[in-house]
């Protein structure tokens, strides 16, 4: 995602202008339902859960597409224009993005919506002093704070369904705390020497610190780094050494550098099995359930605790997973 140190300071400017700029500028809302454009689907979920019927919301970077390289199209940029309101995640998810947010954010409402996560809850990989892991919906909890921002920007641009709006979030916050519970529950159920989970890149590292798993990407946080066969041969030996079953795939990323580890372990004498594949940077296809972010979550707990030995239902918290996708 960032080639170097000094392009990272110069995005999070941009940010701050960003941000800057959405505090002074607002269009306001002329009618019902107004139109909401909104970067990622996770960001899209809350809208929709948060605003109901009072908005139309637009997602620009679709199912299985990977946040961090996405450049804006002529057509992305024609929906921004024509938005009334938009939400984007923040924490340079979406850096190559961000010269188109900052030109629409001289004319309307910009909001990211991980602005109120304080310094001391981020996480800040390694690879990149300064700046945060942007895979804050990994953990429920975190998430909930963006529920907050959301609820907060839709009343101040249209304050006479503010009362609408907070009914709205409470509801979803109440189902987003049912989702953490059985979370954690599924975790718990793993075998503790079991709680480690290996995926394509760093998107889990607030996920198992919330939910007590030991993280490990073969990629860093942007799937732009690449993996190096030192990398591979690491986890391998690490893998072989602890005698994991199971590593995963995602749907937003090659999953050409899981199937080295397997084919590694197996030529060190360890069978590793691929678990499932798990959303990461993107939800599920839109109009299942899975395209949902409840869904989204369900799905990776259920897939991660059946993978690794817990035991949960096969169709998740709510019944509705697919239990071939599990």
């Amino acid at each position: 995602m960032f080639r170097n140190l000094s392009l990272v300071f110069t995005m999070a400017a941009l940010a701050g202008m960003l941000v800057s700029c959405a505090e002074t500028k607002d269009e306001g809302i002329n009618g019902y339902p107004y139109t909401v454009v909104a970067t990622v689907g996770m960001v899209g979920d809350i809208v929709k859960n948060v605003a109901g019927g009072k908005a139309e919301v637009t997602d620009i970077i679709g199912t299985g597409v990977d946040p961090h390289l996405y450049k804006a199209t002529r057509g992305d940029v024609v929906k921004l224009s024509k938005a009334n309101v938009v939400f984007y995640s923040g924490l340079m998810l979406e850096g190559k993005l961000i010269d188109a947010l900052v030109q629409v954010a001289r004319n309307k409402p910009v909001f990211a919506v991980t602005e109120l996560l304080d310094k001391e809850y981020l996480l800040e990989p390694k690879e990149l002093t300064g700046h945060y892991d942007p895979h804050v919906w990994m953990d429920v909890n975190g998430w909930i704070k963006a529920v907050d921002v959301v609820e907060q920007s839709l009343s101040e641009v249209d304050p006479d369904n503010a009362n609408e709006y907070k009914a709205n979030a409470d509801a979803y916050r109440e189902q987003l705390n049912a989702l953490n519970t059985y979370i954690n529950d599924a975790m718990a159920s793993i075998p503790e020497q079991s709680r480690v989970l290996v995926t394509a890149h760093d998107a889990f590292n607030y996920f198992g610190r919330a939910y007590g798993l030991e993280v490990m990407g073969i990629q860093g946080i942007s799937t732009e780094s690449e993996a190096g066969l030192e990398d591979i041969g690491r986890l391998v030996r690490l893998l072989s050494e602890r005698k994991v079953q199971a590593v995963f795939v995602e749907t937003s990323v090659s999953d050409k550098n899981v199937r080295a580890l397997v084919e590694g372990c197996a030529a060190h004498g360890h069978q590793v099995t691929i678990g499932g594949s798990l959303f990461s940077d993107a939800m599920g296809p839109m109009g299942t359930y899975e395209g949902t972010y409840i869904g989204m979550l369900d799905h990776n707990a259920t897939t991660i605790a059946l993978a690794l030995g817990g035991n949960v239902p096969e169709k998740g918290l709510n019944g509705k997973l697919k239990a071939s996708d599990s």
